[in-house]
């Protein structure tokens, strides 16, 4: 080694910032640090965080509530799904309705026309007999599928209600 180029080696203070002090050798006769053996987590087993400016609560604002809004907008889709199956629904029933009235005014029709066909007269009575009897079978007919129609939508709907 030279002479006279290398700084004094000496006894040092070490302070940390939990309190802790302890001897050792440096050029410096005293420092300050933040960490040491008894406050780091790698030696203490215990997790200490240093928050600089909040930064761990502003990273929690931000993303912390993340599984709410995932939630919510869950629900809003169940919701909307749940409208538009039955909006759907009731337009399958209002065009059942229009088909089953539209099959009871055929029936009608047909029945009127067999009534004014020239034909014998016990026979065009039982004609119009028969006609009529398959106007109102068709529109009973109608009405039952209605109803069966209604039923399944109307479980389908407390269904998607209750999720």
């Amino acid at each position: 080694m030279k002479q006279g180029i290398h700084p004094e080696y000496m006894e040092c203070v070490v302070k940390c910032s939990c309190g802790n002090t302890f001897t050792t050798h440096s050029t410096k006769p005293e420092l300050k640090i933040d960490i040491c053996n008894a406050c780091h987590p790698f030696y203490t087993g215990t997790q200490k965080l240093i928050d600089t400016g909040g930064r761990v609560q502003r990273f929690a604002d931000r993303f912390g509530s993340a599984t709410e809004q995932v939630a919510s907008r869950e629900a809003e889709r169940k919701a909307k799904r749940a409208a538009e199956v039955a909006a759907a629904e009731e337009k399958r029933k209002a065009e059942r309705e229009a088909k089953a009235a539209e099959k009871a005014k055929r029936a009608a029709e047909f029945a009127k026309k067999e009534a004014e066909k020239p034909a014998e007269p016990e026979a065009a009575e039982e004609a119009a007999v028969d006609a009529a009897e398959a106007a109102e079978d068709a529109v009973v007919e109608a009405v039952e599928e209605a109803v069966e129609a209604e039923a399944p939508a109307a479980e389908g709907a407390g269904e998607a209600a209750a999720e």
